[in-house]
């Protein structure tokens, strides 16, 4: 929700006292509502994000149809479509450790934090069921991430893009300098670059429920807890970096008229 916005204040301004009295008992139900709807909008979201991305790995790996690069960007493009879709209802979270960076640097309440992960948990189990469920996928065509090579290497990796992934949301997302209608499209070219880097490495996950989802449905848990920690140090310290960069609440505009290189000779006393 937009902080001061105009309508807030004319809805506001529209209800009189009496209408605070009577409708005191609704309060708490109309939180309930908006917190369904978010929740709702979550696990859509990690349902169609889990289904499209990882059904491009099992499809490749049972068809060999759709190519490395062309999994790398379903995976940007179904992450930037899904934020379009239900970014402005529940944030487009669809990340354990998203939701949990964002409350621990107050851009979340930490009371709707649980029921957030348990919605991206379940969207991703599901997803995962359905294309079990759809697809003759066995232990060879494993849609999760599985570590190739010693699991420090995929562990520091998960940690680094999912530094980037965090940095670029914190950017775009929490920042009111930036150019937010560009959200969907930075975090969907920002997974797709990462996926380009570490798929071959890790699998690049980046989100604890990417990885448990297809986890859960078929047995599969190598490597599993570096899926878990990876993501949630990475968007921590990606978090944290882009709070110690974001160094006043000034608008661009103003920084850059007081920076005087940037300044043209005309305006030089």
């Amino acid at each position: 929700m937009s902080k001061g916005s105009g309508a807030d204040i004319r809805e506001h301004s529209e209800n009189s006292p009496d209408d605070h009295v009577d409708m005191g008992g609704c309060c708490a139900s109309t939180e309930v509502v908006s917190l369904t709807q978010k929740v709702i909008a979550e696990v859509i979201g990690t349902y169609f994000v889990i289904f499209a991305g990882c059904g491009s790995v099992a499809v490749n790996k049972i068809y060999g149809s759709v190519t490395f690069p062309g999994i790398c960007v379903v995976w940007g493009l179904i992450v930037m479509v899904m934020v379009y879709s239900v970014g402005h209802i529940s944030g487009a979270h669809f990340n354990p450790a998203v939701t949990v960076t964002f409350a621990i640097f107050r851009h979340f309440p930490y009371k709707q934090v649980p029921m957030y992960i348990v919605a991206q948990l379940l969207g991703s189990i599901l997803a995962s069921g359905t294309l079990c469920l759809l697809l003759d996928v066995d232990s060879k065509s494993f849609f999760g991430t599985v570590p190739t090579g010693p699991n420090v290497r995929s562990l520091v990796i998960e940690i680094i893009i999912s530094f980037l992934l965090m940095f670029v949301i914190s950017g775009v997302a929490t920042d009111n300098r930036s150019v937010g209608e560009l959200a969907g499209i930075a975090v969907g070219m920002t997974i797709m670059l990462n996926v380009f880097v570490a798929g071959p490495v890790s699998g690049a996950s980046m989100n604890p429920a990417r990885s448990i989802g297809p986890a859960v449905t078929m047995h599969i848990y190598k490597g599993l807890w570096l899926y878990i920690v990876g993501p949630f140090v990475g968007t921590i310290l990606g978090g944290f970096a882009y709070n110690l960069i974001r160094a006043t609440d000034k608008p661009l505009a103003e920084l850059t008229n007081s920076v005087s290189f940037l300044k043209r000779p005309s305006e030089e006393v």
